[in-house]
């Protein structure tokens, strides 16, 4: 049956606040010495010679930070841990956790969350958002005309051969129309802020980005620890995107139906993101399903359920596309159905998102994304992309060759940090064998500056400290194109280090989008 209709670990995570708020102790006055430690930790903040989003100069916030910055420095810092010390409890206690693949220290973790919000101002969001609609509406365009006419090859405007050599082509999909001519229905882009405060996008996540989660657990938090705060700054919610999950998806069900059926497929409680799968669910009012629960009869797919099998219109599928079908796929597969692919074909069943779209996200296919989106929209790209080398061109392997030690090389499909080698803080044999990897398989590198991501102030042990951070948007694509009024801010936690994701050791903050203006741009 269903997972959602077993015992599942992570219990509706409003439980988890009122639980926490029954042990809230009164607000009390705190000793000057113990309050002044905090406010000393302000006074003493410095982020060196990076952009810091909170601060203009030593001992100077920036407009949108003052009240936060006053708050914070009439708050004992006793207080502060303690309070970190139990939301990290309660996150533990109901499941909030994520799995590192490749840590022999053990898998399951909480996944830190620093106290310490970042805030954007309404008119910063408006141009992030429209720079995120424009980029999503260009990229599902490219998938589309990649797997129909490939105008885009045939003029030449990138390499032909790029796209389809890429391990994410699908050309089993070549003609297929997708309902409504939506690709990508959930996008996670990552942002980052240089060094003078300039937006990049650093990547594209279009096939199952994850994080949503997190972004809706951390507000509840925020919510708890600094109710007065919210109202100050007018922050927008970010509560509903369940609710805009659930539209977007019966919006692209199969033939229009009015009331589909939708389910979410999960990989099973050992994957890093089993504890978003559960949440997304239970909040959508969706089964939750494996792929034992889901049968293919005569084009149709089906799920186990107690009263018989139930048809599935649509499928929010947090599977990747080679084991979604043992028969089109991967032969050895347990996490999907056989026959899935042919009942999309057939316009029985919307997977969302659709399988293939991967070949636009691929990190090779990234350099060329601002020619798609001139290509597309007419437009130059309202957010720029990080400068990036790819190892299939000749003349850039080269340059990524003689300048190893200044730059990061990626692998084209890996996530996670994983792959991944900072030549700057590289050992000269990592070096050496980043080297030896990009001559023996140029095609599967990519190579981009080292750029010096804003900072955050960030609660420690020696009080506030600047970090580095970048940000994870989260866009909708339905009806219309919905950017979640916030996003998943992941935190570098060690010093000095610009590796934020989570299997690497980084931690999240609550992000506030403000509804209000202030007297400057941050």
């Amino acid at each position: 049956m269903p997972v959602a209709n077993r015992a599942i670990r992570a219990a509706p995570i409003q439980a988890l606040y009122n639980r926490a708020a029954m042990n809230e102790r009164p607000a009390r006055e705190a000793p000057a010495t113990e309050a002044g430690h905090l406010a000393a930790s302000i006074a003493a903040y410095r982020s060196d010679d990076f952009y810091d989003e909170a601060f203009s100069a030593p001992g100077v916030p920036r407009p949108h930070y003052r009240n936060l910055i006053q708050t914070l420095a009439a708050i004992p810092d006793s207080e502060v841990r303690d309070r970190r010390a139990r939301i990290e409890q309660a996150f533990m206690n109901q499941g909030v956790t994520f799995t590192i693949y490749r840590d022999d220290a053990g898998t399951e973790r909480v996944l830190p969350f620093d106290p310490m919000p970042r805030i954007v101002t309404r008119r910063k969001w408006e141009r992030i958002e429209a720079g995120l609609r424009q980029r999503v509406w260009a990229l599902n365009e490219f998938i589309d005309d990649i797997y129909h006419g490939q105008r885009i090859l045939a003029d030449g405007t990138i390499p032909a051969d790029l796209v389809l050599s890429a391990p994410n082509f699908r050309p089993e999909f070549m003609g297929f129309d997708v309902p409504k001519r939506v690709y990508i229905h959930i996008v996670g882009s990552d942002l980052i802020r240089d060094e003078n405060g300039d937006i990049y996008v650093l990547e594209d996540n279009l096939r199952t980005p994850s994080g949503v989660s997190y972004v809706l657990a951390n507000r509840q938090v925020m919510k708890w620890i600094f109710p007065a705060l919210f109202s100050v700054h007018n922050v927008r919610p970010v509560e509903f995107y369940p609710q805009d999950l659930l539209h977007t998806l019966r919006h692209v069900s199969p033939g229009g139906r009015e009331d589909p059926t939708i389910a979410l497929l999960t990989p099973g409680i050992y994957n890093s993101a089993y504890f978003e799968h559960t949440y997304l669910a239970k909040a959508m009012g969706i089964e939750l399903v494996e792929g034992q629960d889901l049968i293919v009869d005569d084009g149709i797919v089906y799920m186990r359920t107690t009263r018989g099998p139930r048809r599935i219109d649509v499928l929010y599928r947090r599977v990747d596309d080679d084991f979604l079908d043992t028969l089109a796929f991967r032969p050895d597969s347990l996490l999907g159905a056989a026959g899935m692919v042919n009942a999309a074909r057939l316009g029985n069943i919307t997977i969302a998102n659709s399988i293939g779209v991967g070949v636009a996200d691929d990190k090779a296919l990234y350099a060329y994304v601002p020619r798609i989106v001139k290509y597309y929209t007419g437009s130059d790209p309202l957010l720029p992309n990080v400068p990036t080398y790819v190892g299939a061109d000749r003349l850039d392997l080269a340059y990524i060759l003689e300048n190893l030690p200044r730059l990061v090389i990626k692998t084209r499909n890996d996530s996670g940090g994983y792959g991944m080698v900072i030549g700057s803080h590289a050992t000269r044999a990592e070096l050496d064998d980043a080297r030896a990897r990009l001559v023996a398989d140029p095609r599967n590198h990519i190579a981009q500056p080292t750029m010096a991501l804003s900072t955050h102030p960030t609660f420690s042990a020696d009080g506030l400290v600047a970090r580095h951070v970048d940000l994870r948007p989260y866009v909708l694509y339905g009806d219309e194109i919905r950017v979640l009024p916030g996003g998943l801010t992941r935190v570098a936690l060690q010093a000095g280090s610009l590796i934020v994701n989570s299997s690497q050791g980084g931690g999240s903050k609550d992000m506030w989008v403000l509804a209000s203006d202030f007297d400057v741009v941050d």
